[in-house]
């Protein structure tokens, strides 16, 4: 999908996100300390499954299974070496179970934070960080048979490290449509201290063609954060695909996310009111939020 393409796509209808990947596979009893990004090697069907359920759901674009696929993160496990195989077997994966629901759903390569502090607050420097971020779009871009449509750089609290996977995809895939979403702590700053205006203002100064909010808190605080995204600059498309709410710990060390379907459901037209084209969910929903949202 060229970049053209993707604008005149949101601005007929916002488009329906996938919701979580990690959570779902903790909650289908992967361990934490598993490495989630590998499964779409040694647990393919489980991976498919849960793909397969957003489509099902009414998702119109699913993210690929490679979240944390760059060698800093894979590195934790063994598997620095591992990183074009791991990026390609998510995007194979994925493509297969959408060309075998007969829809037109669109993918889109997940691209998290590298796991390191960047210079000049830690020891890796932004060349290291970039050719890191370009080793894996490189392999979610060139994948067999069809690389992603889109790419979304998410849960990032550093903007420079979000330039820098720009700068990594442009370097790699110069049209390939871009979204970049911050998480917001309960404050509504990064976790750097950035309040949502100055984010805004320094994410649509970048090559990317949607900006926005994932993660952080539920809808209410997502709605509230794009809004001021959406006065800073109220030209750019906008994402919103927050977490069911912050993670509470319950009796026996679960952790539960409160934010139940119905309500995502009722936040999902005022998320499309505020200027979002990309609605979704992150921690803690799954196919029956994604469902819901559908719906509403």
């Amino acid at each position: 999908m060229r970049r053209e393409e993707f604008r005149e796509c949101v601005q007929k209808k916002p488009l329906l996100l996938d919701g979580a990947m990690g959570t779902v596979l903790h909650g289908r009893g992967i361990a934490i300390g598993e490495c989630f990004d590998a499964l779409s090697i040694r647990n393919p069907a489980l991976v498919a499954e849960i793909h397969r359920a957003y489509i099902d759901a009414g998702a119109d674009v699913i993210e690929t299974n490679s979240f944390g696929a760059n060698r800093f993160k894979l590195a934790e496990h063994g598997l620095e070496g591992e990183v074009t195989a791991v990026n390609q077997a998510a995007v194979t994966l994925a493509r297969r179970v959408i060309d075998g629901s007969f829809k037109p759903v669109l993918l889109a390569g997940a691209i998290g934070p590298l796991g390191v502090r960047l210079a000049p607050l830690g020891r890796v420097t932004i060349e290291e960080a970039q050719a890191a971020f370009q080793e894996q779009i490189t392999a979610l871009t060139t994948a067999s048979p069809r690389g992603v449509d889109l790419l979304i750089i998410e849960t990032m609290s550093n903007v420079a490290e979000v330039k820098t996977a720009v700068a990594a995809a442009r370097a790699v895939a110069p049209d390939i449509p871009i979204v970049a979403n911050m998480t917001f702590t309960r404050d509504d700053r990064t976790m750097l201290g950035n309040p949502p205006d100055d984010v805004a203002a320094k994410l649509a100064a970048l090559d990317v063609d949607a900006i926005g909010v994932n993660c952080s808190g539920g809808p209410a605080q997502v709605l509230r954060l794009i809004t001021v995204m959406r006065r800073i600059a109220p030209d750019m498309p906008l994402a919103a695909v927050p977490n069911a709410g912050w993670p509470e710990q319950i009796q026996g060390g679960r952790v539960l996310y409160p934010a139940t379907p119905t309500y995502f459901a009722d936040y999902t037209r005022a998320f499309a009111e505020a200027g979002a084209c990309l609605i979704g969910g992150c921690c803690g929903t799954n196919a029956a939020h994604i469902a819901a949202m559908r719906q509403a």
